[in-house]
């Protein structure tokens, strides 16, 4: 049986996970948690990228997007500013959700406007790294 591909793409500054600003982002890094949810789901085939570029996230959707099971995003701070990734996610046919570590409405007023959840399947914010395991989640249901 084929494994089921998820694919998670990360925005800027998520590679500084467990040194940045820990207080907010916790003490991990995404190496580190990586490793736990690919043993979680061993029935999975879980991809993972990062760039702090937009331009390479929006190669990455392009690439991914029509092949695999579905994409957890966190677009880091593009998410409030870009458009580009918005046309990206409605381009391809592999369903996307939004994800964020922190709670974005409790914190700077400009983080609470997404320019990318309009296009997205749903939205995970606030519950730590564990967002991404409720990312993954979610795609396995719409999925079956």
């Amino acid at each position: 049986m084929k494994k089921r591909i998820i694919q998670i793409i990360n925005g800027p500054n998520i590679n500084l996970l467990g040194k940045r600003e820990p207080s907010i982002y916790g003490a991990v890094s995404f190496d580190d948690y990586l490793v736990e949810l690919r043993e979680k789901y061993p029935e999975l085939e879980i991809d993972y990228y990062q760039s702090n570029v937009e331009g390479y996230l929006l190669d990455k959707i392009h690439e991914v997007g029509f092949s695999c099971d579905g994409i957890v995003l966190n677009a880091g701070a593009y998410t409030h500013t870009s458009i580009a990734l918005q046309d990206a996610i409605r381009a391809v046919t592999s369903p996307v959700v939004e994800v964020h570590i922190s709670n974005v409405h409790t914190r700077e007023e400009f983080r609470h406007h997404s320019m990318i959840s309009c296009a997205c399947v749903g939205v995970i914010c606030g519950f730590g790294l564990d967002s991404y395991r409720l990312g993954i989640e979610a795609l396995l249901q719409i999925g079956k």
